[in-house]
């Protein structure tokens, strides 16, 4: 942890000196003389930027980099102190076990209340982020999804990672029912969602306490958000996923049932969903995992379900308000809720 300099709050505050003296404390002795920024992404919990950099001589450091921190009010920031340390924990402690394709971390720093980060990453350059409100091609969700595969596969049952991240007990089951009812009706006057997507949500309230604590077969790292806004594309089609905030311990397929039900549309789901879950089911087990079934994996994909809405409806409460997020939320839940009526038993109707 950076402990002599103050953590920025606003990009103003990213100075050269600032700059150089964190990246000189993460291992990099380049000397930054001017930098300019410029917003990039379309972060709900914080700020992203480019910076373009300036330096008093050759420099190992490439000449520009993302960098992401904490902003807004100080009570809007306390509210997602608990996602930043995340973020910063996977960069930091985490991600050098994984082989799934994130940017590289140059430096990472965060206060001991959490409520203020920086983390300067690679700039991926042409690379294009995925736009949730549009979502993707059925071509591009099975390479995040294959890409995934480098997430979960490397610590697959591990119970040294349960040690670190236990699975939820009664105690985050309790806290989560108490939160969950309210949240819903707050989504609800702020969305007003139709008739399939306030079923959803009903369906949402009454069996997310007893999914939450449900036995596991099967445990993994989870990415927690894995759809094609946390997602950059490049030229020739590779992935790069981002946005770290939300992992956690629990079973894969709660990624890939989030990322396929809130980003293709429900008619491209329906099409491609079982050959994606499928190709994903190949990658992990050339990646190592073993005794899991082609049946199981889809059982585990339908039984995960529950996890978008569930993400967006906690997702909305703490992301700060804009027009781009509430047209984003509401197109995942709609899609979401296409895809609890398929597929889980009784679907919606009547619930």
């Amino acid at each position: 942890m950076t402990e002599t300099i103050e953590i920025p709050t606003s990009v103003e505050q990213l100075t050269p000196a600032w700059l150089t003296g964190f990246l000189g404390e993460n291992g990099h002795d380049d000397t930054i003389t001017a930098v300019t920024a410029m917003a990039v992404g379309t972060g709900q919990m914080a700020g992203s930027y480019r910076l373009t950099l300036d330096y008093s001589g050759p420099a190992e450091l490439p000449a520009t980099m993302i960098a992401k921190l904490a902003t807004g009010e100080p009570e809007q920031r306390a509210f997602g102190s608990g996602v930043f340390r995340n973020e910063v924990r996977f960069y930091r402690d985490l991600a050098s076990a994984f082989t799934v394709p994130m940017p590289r971390c140059y430096a990472a720093t965060i206060s001991d209340t959490g409520t203020e980060f920086v983390l300067l990453l690679e700039d991926m350059g042409a690379a294009v982020q995925g736009d949730q409100i549009i979502g993707c091609t059925a071509a591009q969700a099975e390479s995040v999804a294959i890409a995934a595969a480098g997430l979960h596969a490397p610590r697959w049952n591990d119970p040294a990672l349960l040690a670190e991240m236990p699975l939820p007990g009664e105690a985050e089951r309790e806290m989560m029912e108490s939160l969950l009812a309210p949240m819903a009706d707050v989504y609800r006057e702020r969305f007003s969602p139709d008739a399939q997507s306030s079923a959803a949500i009903d369906w949402l309230v009454r069996e997310a306490g007893d999914w939450l604590v449900a036995p596991l077969r099967n445990t993994a790292l989870i990415h927690g958000d894995l759809r094609v806004d946390n997602v950059l594309f490049g030229p020739s089609g590779e992935v790069t996923v981002i946005d770290w905030q939300t992992i956690t311990t629990g079973n894969a397929l709660r990624d890939i049932a989030f990322l396929l039900s809130t980003s293709l549309t429900p008619e491209d789901r329906r099409k491609h969903e079982r050959g994606i879950v499928a190709s994903y089911h190949r990658a992990v087990v050339t990646a190592g995992v073993t005794g899991y079934t082609l049946d199981e994996c889809w059982d585990d994909y339908v039984g995960n379900l529950i996890q978008a809405p569930l993400i967006i409806v906690f997702g909305s409460a703490a992301a700060q308000p804009t027009e781009r997020g509430t047209a984003m939320f509401d197109a995942m839940l709609s899609r979401s809720a296409a895809a609890i009526d398929d597929l889980v038993p009784g679907g919606l109707a009547g619930r």
